[in-house]
């Protein structure tokens, strides 16, 4: 008896452990925003990770048998940490997360805009001279394309 107790314990902390996990995969998102194949690929990779974890929980200490107290005791260890803890911590680790690389980002930030205001200034130059050489290049095709058109109505 002892032991089954155990395991549902084993199983309540695999579902509290599974939700922090996925938690932290919220937090991560809020902070560094992407969509499309990379969210997929981290889910994909997140629930192969909490599949083979809870084989091995499986395994370990109910001999390979499925127990439905223990998938019960997983689901709850889901829930109970989805309603107490989950939202708090999402919250507020993604807004401290984001404040602490504001203030990392911002000598960061200056030192890129002084490179592009000294990259503007040196690339109007450049702007100019890549105009100029459009135009031209336009010029010339434009010429030889009406060229081609005579010399085929002759």
């Amino acid at each position: 008896m002892a032991s089954e107790n155990e395991f549902l314990l084993h199983a309540l902390l695999m579902g509290i452990f599974i939700t922090f996990l996925y938690d932290l995969l919220r937090v991560f998102r809020r902070v560094v925003p992407h969509r499309g194949f990379f969210v997929s690929a981290e889910d994909l990779l997140f629930w192969v990770y909490c599949g083979g974890e809870v084989f091995l929980l499986m395994y370990r200490e109910g001999d390979g048998t499925l127990r439905w107290f223990a998938v019960m005791g997983a689901l709850a260890g889901m829930c109970l940490y989805k309603k107490t803890v989950s939202p708090l911590f999402v919250k507020y680790a993604s807004l401290a997360l984001n404040w602490v690389l504001g203030i990392l980002c911002r000598p960061l930030k200056w030192i890129c805009r002084g490179f592009r205001k000294a990259a503007g200034r040196a690339g109007r130059g450049l702007g100019k001279l890549f105009a100029r050489l459009r135009r031209r290049v336009k010029n010339r095709l434009t010429y030889f394309v009406k060229v081609l058109k005579i010399a085929l109505k002759a």
